[in-house]
């Protein structure tokens, strides 16, 4: 056992990666010879009752916890090794980054355990994960130590080292608004300009005689064909940031042989590909929280309910811009969606017409949750995702 362990009054565990087959007479049955628990309860989706992979585990006594983990962690159940780790049920503990390392470039072969089995002679690890698809590993993981001196050694004497062959990145592990930070914080110190739009006969010398005179350049190209004909763009290096920020300045949105050239900084392909991520997700957000609260979802309509007979009972309590019976093989599911131009109107359809009896049956409607009426309503789909 781990004398530097810390004391957890519940002396409760925390059992990922399961089975989704795993029961708590299973975990019961893994875990008793530990010693006496209190309780052991598989955590399930709230309606569908499906386990969510993940359990807890309760001893009467810390001791006991801390056998079954030092014991059992990576044990086998039903095909799959089981992650056990203390219980932290404080949101901001977990997610503070104190003590959190991040590994990459692993091999192939090294799981959680060889993980955990490697890092374990810095300190105690209150968790370790090898990230996974279903091709395996995807070369990159987390340690997490209980203190933030056993995730410096770590760094200082495994950061650069060989693991099956293969030299490991090990550092500090970065939140994703440090990682947005810290690129920005590069972009802004750039040094490599981007120029497009520009004319075939545009060549290397006139694009040094454009661009030189804001400064020494390490490389100045334009981009060519086969033929050698220009393809329109190119990229000018400068020694020094102050000078391509005053290249950008100067150059962008200028006209060369009447065409408008665009100017600005070089970016490599991930950071064009998670600008765009971002400006994509932004926009999709932005969408979907102008259209939360003028949604109306719509259940138990008779089967005779066509498109025009929705639109029609719900048009008296406003402007409606889309109204749909889902449906399948031809024949209505029962549901549908009506969305209005404003929360306001869609809310007093609510109160008018839920409980309401339209044909045959009495109406269930209600706000419609987002993930809901965008994947089932085509209309919106097409405008938010």
């Amino acid at each position: 056992m781990n004398p530097s362990a810390p004391s957890y009054p519940m002396a409760s565990l925390y059992v990922g990666d399961l089975h989704p087959d795993v029961t708590e007479a299973m975990l019961y049955e893994k875990f008793s010879p530990a010693g006496p628990i209190l309780s052991i309860r598989v955590c399930r989706d709230m309606i569908t009752r499906r386990s969510l992979g993940y359990a807890y585990v309760n001893f009467q006594q810390p001791a006991d916890a801390e056998r079954a983990l030092d014991t059992m962690n990576f044990d086998v159940i039903k095909g799959r090794p089981l992650r056990i780790m203390w219980s932290q049920r404080d949101p901001s503990l977990r997610k503070s980054g104190v003590g959190n390392i991040f590994i990459k470039n692993l091999d192939k072969s090294i799981d959680n355990k060889a993980l955990y089995d490697t890092f374990s002679a810095f300190g105690n690890i209150l968790s370790c994960k090898v990230v996974c698809d279903e091709n395996g590993s995807k070369g990159y993981g987390f340690v997490h130590f209980e203190t933030h001196e056993a995730a410096e050694r770590a760094i200082e004497k495994m950061n650069g080292m060989l693991l099956n062959d293969r030299k490991v990145f090990v550092g500090r592990f970065k939140s994703r608004k440090e990682r947005e930070a810290e690129l920005g914080a590069r972009a802004r110190e750039f040094t490599n300009v981007y120029i497009k739009n520009f004319g075939e006969d545009m060549d290397d010398e006139k694009l040094k005689e454009l661009f030189g005179k804001y400064g020494p350049a390490l490389s100045i190209r334009v981009m060519t064909d086969e033929s050698g004909k220009s393809k329109g763009f190119g990229f000018v290096s400068f020694e020094r940031h102050e000078d391509a920020q005053k290249a950008v300045d100067d150059m962008n949105g200028k006209e060369l042989n009447g065409r408008q050239v665009y100017v600005g900084r070089a970016q490599k392909k991930g950071e064009r590909q998670n600008e765009l991520k971002r400006k994509f997700e932004q926009m999709k957000q932005d969408r979907m929280t102008r259209y939360q609260g003028v949604n109306l979802y719509v259940k138990n309509l008779d089967d005779g309910l066509d498109d025009e007979r929705l639109r029609k009972e719900f048009s008296p309590f406003g402007t409606i811009t889309s109204a749909k019976v889902m449906m399948e093989g031809g024949r209505s599911k029962g549901f549908g969606f009506v969305c209005f131009s404003s929360p306001e109107e869609a809310t007093k359809a609510v109160t008018e017409m839920n409980g309401r009896i339209v044909a045959t049956k009495p109406l269930y409607v209600a706000l419609a949750q987002s993930r809901c009426w965008v994947s089932s309503f085509p209309c919106l789909r097409r405008t938010i995702v």
